[in-house]
């Protein structure tokens, strides 16, 4: 039985595949894979904390609530018709994650939720709250601190 050259083989068909074109095939095979698994889309809140876009979710702004320099929440309760969105400024130069009570489960209002970690500088909003009721709020890094306390009042 003869071996084939060192440059080439048969594939099963009987053409000649050289060396050469099973590893380009491999390496492109290889990139298109790596390229569709790292692919995605960015989700990064807003740097402008005055203008529009933002991270979060869906719904019309209603209310805007606002970590401010001192680290505290002002005004610390808000109140929105149904459908409505709240928009949170981080103005603090800490990261905070508005979450929805209770710490840790965030289950009451999950619509707050939507709200990515904004560090200093960063606005995001709500997704659409669509039940009339009253949504505790807290900061899940600070769940303590009484000043990143506040409510959501739907009506």
């Amino acid at each position: 039985m003869r071996l084939p050259a060192l440059h080439s083989f048969r594939s099963i068909k009987g053409d000649v595949v050289t060396y050469t074109q099973t590893w380009t095939l491999a390496a492109v095979v290889a990139g298109l894979t790596l390229a569709i698994a790292c692919g995605g889309s960015s989700t990064a809140p807003s740097p402008n904390p005055g203008g529009g876009g933002g991270a979060g979710g869906s719904g019309t702004v209603g209310a805007t609530i606002t970590i401010g320099a001192n680290g505290a929440l002002s005004p610390s309760s808000v109140t929105i018709n149904a459908g409505e969105a709240v928009r949170f400024v981080n103005s603090h130069n800490r990261p905070h994650q508005m979450s929805s009570d209770p710490h840790p489960n965030h289950t009451d209002c999950p619509a707050i939720n939507a709200l990515p970690t904004l560090d200093g500088g960063q606005s995001g909003q709500t997704n659409a709250l669509t039940t009339a009721r009253t949504c505790g709020i807290h900061d899940h890094l600070n769940d303590t601190d009484a000043n990143l306390r506040g409510s959501i009042i739907i009506r």
